[in-house]
């Protein structure tokens, strides 16, 4: 996927949301491979988190408005779950470096392990259209929720993951 046209189409979809399901890996799905970095440039295979756990992973940048209205959302999530799930914020390489990332996570903990994937590796394994991309992996891997912007309600998704949650 081009980077400029990833730009656009989120750019395009502004704050609205697009309804899960509507985009990017199917139901049942497994992700591609995908290898990105850490923040310290140091390679992170992210088939090390695939098929273990249940799995949250947000296509992020720190310029993204429908990012930060979900903010609450995924903290909700990490509170609720804890270490059982997950979560990966992945920071798309566009408009922003591993250095101003760190920056904005200094000032601002995310709810999750913070990836660089300037190459777009893993925007093209989980076929992530925009920027507030959400996809829920169950313990096997396989893909149970996609969504795109500030209003997603993968909290159901998750609670099929984890049946005896409250």
């Amino acid at each position: 996927m081009r980077l400029a046209a990833f730009v656009s189409f989120a750019m395009a979809i502004g704050a609205t949301a697009v309804s899960a399901q509507d985009i990017g890996l199917a139901i049942g799905a497994k992700p591609a491979a995908a290898i990105v970095e850490d923040l310290d440039g140091k390679p992170v295979d992210l088939a090390q988190f695939v098929g273990k756990k249940p799995v949250l992973v947000e296509f992020w940048a720190t310029w993204c408005p429908l990012c930060k209205e979900l903010e609450p959302a995924l903290n909700a999530a990490r509170k609720k779950y804890g270490d059982a799930l997950e979560v990966l914020i992945v920071a798309v390489g566009v408009n922003q470096t591993p250095r101003s990332i760190k920056r904005h996570v200094e000032g601002h903990p995310m709810p999750g392990r913070v990836l660089w994937d300037g190459k777009g590796a893993a925007v093209r394994a989980f076929e992530a259209p925009s920027t507030s991309y959400v996809v829920v992996l169950d313990a096997a891997g396989k893909v149970v929720y996609t969504g795109s912007g500030s209003e997603q309600r993968f909290e159901s998704a998750l609670a099929k993951v984890f049946p005896g949650a409250k």
